[in-house]
């Protein structure tokens, strides 16, 4: 069994730690340097959160990329689901395709209860460390 985040999630979670000081601006490259990508690739990964308003980028010589106040409220959960989409997709977990409701898997209820609980866990961490976290 596989269960983990796709990497983009990862690389954005390090672009919301690295940007989580406050006034921090980072360039493009020294970003990319930093969370261990290329700056083609970091459009990318900083897109979603850009288009979920906690990340602003700024063109030009003195431009980068900033993290918003709102960030701060931002769960890691919530970064997941801006990379990769909704968690609860109603995917059959054994079948993959859509749970046909009416007659479920042998897993259903345990993967379904998994799944909550996983989420749930998920929502309780902040995805920019405050230095609450130990």
């Amino acid at each position: 069994m596989n269960i983990g985040f796709q990497r983009k999630t990862d690389l954005a979670l390090r672009v919301m730690e690295e940007l989580g000081e406050p006034g921090r601006k980072a360039s493009g490259a020294s970003l990319s340097r930093a969370i261990g990508t290329t700056t083609s690739f970091l459009p990318q990964v900083v897109a979603p959160l850009i288009n979920r308003g906690w990340v602003t980028s700024e063109r030009g010589p003195g431009g980068g990329y900033t993290l918003t106040p709102t960030a701060r409220d931002a769960s890691l959960f919530d970064v997941l689901e801006a990379v990769e989409g909704p968690a609860v997709d109603g995917q059959c977990v054994l079948r993959d395709q859509p749970c046909p409701g009416n007659e479920s898997c042998q897993a259903h209820v345990v993967w379904t209860n998994a799944r909550e609980v996983l989420i749930n866990g998920l929502r309780t961490i902040p995805a920019v460390n405050t230095g609450e976290r130990t």
